[in-house]
Order: C-alpha cells, then sequence, then structure tokens
C-alpha cells in the first residue's frame, strides 16, 4: 500500500515502501550538494518500490548531468507515467523535469515559477531553473538572467529559512549580482548545515573571485577540496575554479598541473562541465600566453564534435568554439557556424546575434584576423549574460575581446574594457594589460606603463612561475623599458 510521506523540507513523495523513501531523500541530498553516488541510492530507491515517481524525477537529472539524455528522457517519461493520479506537486515536478530533458527550457521556466508558488520549499526545481538560465535555454536569451534567478530565489527565501541546501543556491544568485559578501554569508551558513555542500563551496568560490582575492580564494578552495570525494563529478568544476585561482597568480605549472589530473577529458567520469572547464582553461592559456598550451587540444576537439551538427545549449557552442578553433579544425568551426547561420536564419536570436559571432570570432582570432575577430565580438561584450553561465565562466570571452582588442590596436576600446573590470576588482593580469596598452598606445606614457608593468611583476613575484612564457613576456618588457 502506498503512503504519502513528507521529505526533509516538507514536500510529499508517495511511496510504498519507508526503505525507498530514506533512499531518496539521501540520493536527492547527494545531487542537491553536488556529491558522489546519488544515483545509486536513487536506483536501491527505485528498486525498493518500481512505482516511486519521484524517484525517477531525481533519476532523470542525475542522468542529464551526466549528458546521458536518452536515458534521462526514459526517466522522465517514467516520472510522468507514474505520477499521474499521484499530489499535485508530484505531478508538477514529474512535468518539469520531463520539460527539463526534452530541451523544453521556456516551457519548464514558466512551470518552475508556477510550481513554487506553491511549493517555496521544492531545492531541485530551484536548482533546473539555475541551470536553464545558465545554459541560456530560452531562444533570444536572457539579457540578464541573474537578476531574474535573485527575483526567483527572494520570493522563495521566506520559506526556507535556514535549509543548507537552499542557502548554497541563494548564495550563488547575490555574487552573480555583484553582492560577494552576502552570497559569502549565506555560503558559510549553508556550510555549517553541510560542510560537504559542494555548491556553497562553490558559491564561496566565486566570491572570492568577484573581489579579486585569488590568494585566499585558492587556499580556501584547495584546503575544501582535500575532504571531497575525489569521484564526485563537480570536482572538475571546482578544480578548475582553482586553477583560475592559480592562473590569477601567474602559476602556470599548478594550473597545468590540475589540467591534467582533474580537468583533462577522460581524467573524470563525463559531465556536463567537462567540456566547458577544458576549453575554457586550455584557451585561456593559450591567450595569455601567445602561444599553444602544452597539453594537446584535439580531445577537447572530440568532446565538443555534437555541437558541430546538434542543437544544443548557447553555452555549450561558444565552448565548442573555443574547442574547435584551439585545436585549429577548420571543418568542424565550419560545420558549427553552417548550424548557427541556419538557426539564425528560422528566427533564432540567441545563435544569430550571439553564439555565431562569438564563434566566428574566435576563428578570426585564432587565424591573427584580430580587427575581424574585434568586429565580430565586440557587439556581443555588453550582452555576454545571454549565453548563459556565471561571470568567471563568461571571463574567458571576455579575455579574449579584451586580447583582441589590444592585438588589433584598438586601444580605446581596450581601456574602456580594463577600467570597468578594475573598478569592480583588483586583477593583476588586468594591471599587466593595462600595461601593455599603455605601452602601446599612441598616447600612452611609457611612465605609466613602467610603473604599472612593475606593480604587475611585484604582485606575481612571490608565487609566479617565471619559466612562464607570460611572466617572460612581462620581465622582458621591464628589460628594454
Amino acid at each position: 500500500m502506498c503512503a504519502m510521506v513528507k521529505t526533509r523540507n516538507g514536500l510529499t513523495v508517495t511511496t510504498s515502501s519507508p526503505a525507498a523513501a530514506d533512499l531518496y531523500q539521501e540520493g536527492l541530498d547527494l545531487v542537491l550538494s553536488q556529491n558522489y553516488g546519488p544515483e545509486e541510492k536513487i536506483r536501491a530507491a527505485i528498486d525498493a518500490d518500481d512505482g516511486f515517481a519521484m524517484a525517477n524525477v531525481v533519476l532523470a537529472y542525475s542522468l542529464h548531468l551526466q549528458t546521458n539524455v536518452p536515458a534521462a528522457r526514459e526517466a522522465a517519461n517514467r516520472a510522468v507515467d507514474l505520477s499521474a493520479g499521484l499530489s499535485q506537486e508530484e505531478r508538477q515536478s514529474a512535468q518539469i523535469m520531463h520539460c527539463f530533458t526534452h530541451g523544453k527550457g521556456a516551457e519548464a521556466i514558466k512551470l518552475i515559477h508556477e510550481h513554487l508558488a506553491e511549493f517555496p520549499t521544492d531545492t531541485l526545481a530551484m536548482r533546473v531553473a539555475q541551470r536553464l538560465y545558465m545554459l541560456g535555454c530560452f531562444g533570444a536569451g536572457v539579457p540578464d538572467f541573474p537578476s531574474h534567478l535573485m527575483a526567483l530565489m527572494h520570493k522563495v527565501a521566506p520559506a526556507n529559512g535556514e535549509d543548507w541546501a537552499f542557502l548554497g543556491q541563494y548564495a550563488f544568485a547575490h555574487h552573480e549580482t555583484n553582492q560577494p559578501e552576502k552570497a559569502m554569508d549565506l555560503a558559510l551558513r549553508s556550510l555549517d548545515g553541510n560542510p560537504q555542500n559542494a555548491v556553497a563551496s562553490h558559491s564561496v568560490t566565486h566570491s572570492y573571485f568577484e573581489q579579486g582575492d585569488a590568494a585566499t580564494g585558492g587556499a580556501w578552495l584547495a584546503n575544501w577540496l582535500d575532504g571531497f570525494d575525489r569521484r564526485a563529478a563537480y570536482n572538475t568544476h571546482l578544480s578548475w575554479h582553482l586553477a583560475l585561482f592559480e592562473l590569477a597568480q601567474g602559476k602556470y605549472n599548478q594550473a597545468l598541473d590540475l589540467y591534467e589530473t582533474h580537468i583533462r577529458p577522460g581524467v573524470q567520469a563525463r559531465n556536463l562541465a567537462n567540456l566547458q572547464d577544458a576549453a575554457s582553461l586550455m584557451w585561456r592559456l593559450q591567450i595569455y600566453s601567445g602561444e599553444q598550451p602544452a597539453k594537446p587540444w584535439d580531445e577537447v576537439r572530440d568532446m565538443a564534435l555534437p555541437a558541430a551538427d546538434g542543437p544544443g545549449a548557447a553555452f555549450r557552442d561558444c565552448h565548442a568554439a573555443l574547442a574547435f578553433a584551439g585545436a585549429g579544425d577548420a571543418e568542424a568551426t565550419q560545420r558549427l557556424v553552417d548550424r548557427l547561420t541556419s538557426q539564425g536564419e528560422k528566427g533564432d536570436d540567441l545563435s544569430r546575434e550571439m553564439t555565431l559571432p562569438i564563434a566566428l570570432g574566435a576563428a578570426a582570432f585564432v587565424a591573427g584576423d584580430y580587427d575581424e575577430a574585434a568586429d565580430l565580438m565586440g557587439p556581443t561584450y555588453p550582452m555576454l549574460a545571454r549565453i548563459g553561465g556565471s561571470h568567471a565562466q563568461r571571463e574567458v570571452f571576455e579575455d579574449t575581446l579584451l586580447e583582441t582588442c589590444i592585438r588589433a590596436g584598438r586601444y580605446d576600446d581596450a581601456k574602456d574594457m580594463l577600467d570597468e573590470r578594475l573598478s569592480r576588482r583588483s586583477s593583476v593580469r588586468d594591471t599587466y594589460w593595462y600595461g601593455r596598452l599603455e605601452a602601446e598606445a599612441v598616447q600612452g606614457s611609457a611612465e605609466a606603463s613602467r610603473e604599472l608593468l612593475v606593480r604587475a611583476r611585484a604582485a606575481w613575484a612571490p608565487t609566479a612561475d617565471e619559466s612562464a612564457t607570460e611572466l617572460q613576456r612581462l620581465a622582458s618588457s621591464l628589460d628594454c623599458g
């Protein structure tokens, strides 16, 4: 006989097995904290009750994170079938997951808003909303999705109190709306409730990033990761953040070591973060040094190949473009460009106005046609939030445009970008770029350039890898000045 059971956060699940309900809660908490092993718990719950609709909802989400879309859709279909005749919240949860896994982002986000108005403690629905916003899954894109996400989270905050799963997600909304101090407070409170909540540790990391404190952020994250299960898929993304902290301090060798051991394709189980993290880090290594990175592009390109022909999220497509350009695969780039062009001609504004110019711009950058790259990518800069992702993730496209403008001699555009970025947070690399700009611009000041370059070298000196090309170029600039 089936019974309606209340979960940890007061929601209803219908199951014939108390053991299945316990396994479901354990699996759901592992999903919400981005830890290792949720699928095992959820499948055990389904074994205990093969008619457990909500277990299939969570299974669908977990499988989707692993990029196993066909299996995720099967689980979502089962959830819809099994939820017929159950409570309204279970039926709605199943329908939301069905839309999410079947690529109906706009419909899913509408259902989530309606669902959370009635059931504001459904943290899984909040998580789906965040993923939809961040992946750019709304056709024309949401120009300022962080504010939309914040509005959604703010509405449900009173009902969630100090729930650790909610606080971790609420923290994310805060640092993406330029409130890093508040985000830090929320994330630390979440960790008080669940020290293994990787979502909260992620927001602590973002808060340090937004405040320009790579040294403290890197030390904190490295320490936290020591106690985090290496098998968890989220280890890839958090290790990517740690690598960014290392690069921000000029520590190229440490960043390369992290790539090799935690980020490189094949090191971790396949998940949605693999492509974006690997492509983004490799591209940064290339544009910062001005030369091919020490690791092979081909394996990143191979991971990106499904994007050449198959429609997907804008965020994925933009990182696939970096992988194709970095690998010098003109044929894959052209296939991606043809697909995006076709989508744009059919009314997909996001493809036409954002993803396509970024893809073409990346290819032009690698070809050394910096004026063309700047013309293509420049208009996307004020609207980058439309492609999704966090500010830290979109920064790779900002950096590309900035380096493009300097190489193209568009110093006024580069100066405007640097002024805006440095007004928000300190950055040794931005200081170095400003010094390069002053040295190369017609109206630049040699004295100001040297002062900036000296400042950058001094800030990097305690930890930097002096053998790195970027650091050698900086040293050469000072020696010649």
